[in-house]
């Protein structure tokens, strides 16, 4: 971590250099010491200084100076660094305004000209400063910072990114806090007025403004690009499906591919808390999951790419490539399609402009925190909604859950209901659904409930809402050669025979393997196929087993 700074201000060069001298010498080891001879320049280092999140422990500063005195500029710097201490250079003459500064700005001291000798009657002031400072103060954070505001979705889709890839950062939000405010407008006000959110602060010092996903992961060090041309298996989505499947091919010795347009873990990356998967009986939420996974099949010689979409896949004689979105292609022997399914949308009046700024998709446990003590609503009766309410219930002072059926024994385990029953915040609304929301600039403010049975509607207050009323499948990038059913999910093995006719198209001798699509050497897996059952255990087992269906399809080529 960096020293904290004392900065010091006189536009006589002699003195500024015999002030420079002398905190040098009794602070040097333990602070940096900026000089200035200049207070424009003074003010213009503060604000490079607090870009970089540095930390200024204390102002040295002389009140005599043609330019700006130096109570005016303590108080213009004061909005940079409240906090620092501020020491006042002053002649006999400055004495009455630097009593009058004590009370207008908050002078921690004032020393005469000359301080002479500095054992005495420098050291010992600065240093009673500098303890209290230390004492005090809200050290900065020296990690990546994301500012924005609550209500901005592409703040929350950058925070949703660093959550889930599990990558620390502070989250500053411009509403509540005047200096990221300050900082923000300094740096993301465009030509047309408007800000541009979120800005990420690096470690660095580099900023990035409205930055997309690929642009943080490639500079928190994801990997973003293929190394290679040619794999023996690429394996598209990185969901739990996706990652068995990269596991088990990396360590079969298969040159493994595995690319997300996000970041690993999928829908399941998402969940709270899974409290059924084998072998873990106190649960594990799937960000963890995801990050063993991962980790694992990094580990085996998996290359794994985050932030990368695939826009297309190309079927050729004896390969089949994959083409990204920024347009180069990679080609293998084999594919694994593991890309899962995202949450529909609610095509109710509201929920387009208010997406990301209080109606969310899926749990967003990045945003828990953030609606502390409201009241939030979740939409879905299966387990993922469940999950969500528990965990959001940690946070809010109440949870209510809106679904359309008459209980929620259909779609979620018995575990979850008795949880979300024994959870005094949280209360279940059957057979009911949302068909409104509203707000305004700051966001959500009320959403519409009405009861499916008698049509009669509710208007009620809403801190956030989130959504899971059912799965799309990502399958639009495999265009007209890869089989769908009318819904998008991808039918595969003995799915595709028709009164046991092998697909149109297929020229082996064979029949499709289990997991094997219409397309020979193509294969899907996790919640994309048609008519699986959607658990994590299920995705993950699936995963592994089209590895050994790739090698046997190896085998005839």
């Amino acid at each position: 971590m960096a020293k904290p700074i004392i900065l010091t201000l006189d536009d006589e060069v002699p003195v500024s250099d015999a002030v420079e001298r002398d905190l040098r010498t009794h602070l040097g080891r333990d602070y940096r010491i900026v000089k200035s001879t200049s207070p424009a320049e003074a003010l213009s280092v503060l604000a490079r200084l607090k870009e970089r999140n540095d930390e200024v422990a204390l102002m040295l500063v002389d009140q005599r100076m043609p330019e700006m005195e130096g109570t005016e500029f303590l108080l213009e710097a004061m909005t940079i660094y409240p906090d620092a201490r501020r020491v006042l250079l002053t002649a006999y003459a400055d004495t009455p305004a630097a009593i009058t500064a004590i009370n207008d700005i908050g002078l921690d001291h004032y020393l005469m000209k000359p301080w002479g000798p500095p054992e005495e009657n420098l050291y010992p002031v600065l240093d009673d400063l500098l303890e209290d400072w230390e004492a005090t103060a809200e050290h900065a954070y020296t990690g990546i910072r994301v500012a924005g505001t609550l209500w901005s979705a592409a703040s929350h889709n950058v925070k949703d990114f660093l959550a889930r890839s599990q990558i620390p950062y502070k989250w500053l939000d411009i509403e509540r806090d005047a200096e990221a405010r300050a900082l923000v407008e300094a740096l993301a006000t465009g030509e047309d007025g408007q800000r541009h959110l979120p800005v990420v602060f690096f470690p660095d010092e580099s900023t990035l403004v409205a930055p997309s996903l690929a642009d943080v992961a490639d500079k928190v060090g994801h990997h973003t690009e293929a190394s290679e041309d040619f794999y023996d298996v690429v394996i598209i989505g990185a969901g739990p499906a996706g990652l068995a499947a990269a596991v088990y091919g990396a360590s079969e010795g298969l040159r493994t591919l595995l690319i997300d347009k996000e970041t690993t873990g999928g829908q399941a990356g998402t969940s709270s808390r899974i409290e059924n998967y084998l072998g873990f009986p106190n649960g594990i939420s799937g960000v963890d999951l995801a990050r063993r996974a991962t980790t694992q099949a990094a580990r085996l010689g998996a290359e794994i790419l985050t932030a990368k979409e695939v826009s297309a896949i190309e079927i050729g004689e004896s390969s089949r490539s994959v083409v990204l979105a920024d347009g180069r292609r990679v080609t293998a022997h084999a594919l694994v399609i593991a890309t899962g399914v995202s949450v529909r949308t609610l095509d109710v009046p509201g929920v387009a402009e208010l997406t990301g700024a209080g109606v969310y998709y899926g749990a967003a446990m990045t945003e828990a925190a953030n609606y502390r003590g409201q009241h939030l609503f979740v939409v879905g009766g299966a387990n993922s909604a469940g999950q969500a309410a528990m965990h959001f219930a940690r946070y809010a002072s109440q949870v209510t859950m809106v679904v359309r059926g008459p209980n929620l024994d259909a779609g979620m385990s018995q575990y979850l209901i008795d949880q979300i029953a024994a959870t005094a915040n949280i209360d279940v609304r059957t057979g009911s659904q949302v068909t409104a929301v509203s707000g305004g600039e700051s966001g959500l403010e009320s959403i519409e409930v009405t009861a499916t049975g008698s049509g009669a509607a509710e208007t009620v207050p809403a801190g956030a809402i989130f959504l899971f009323i059912g799965a799309k499948p990502h399958t639009d990038f495999l265009g007209d050669g890869v089989s769908r059913t009318e819904a998008g999910f991808i039918p595969t093995g003995q799915d595709l025979l028709v009164g046991g006719v092998r697909p149109d198209g297929w020229t082996l001798a064979r029949d499709p393997f289990l997991l094997e699509t219409n397309v020979p050497g193509v294969f899907a897996v996790g919640d994309v196929r048609d008519g699986v059952v959607r658990r994590v255990a299920s995705a993950v087992g699936q995963g592994s087993t089209a590895i050994s269906m790739v090698h046997q399809y190896l085998k005839t080529v």
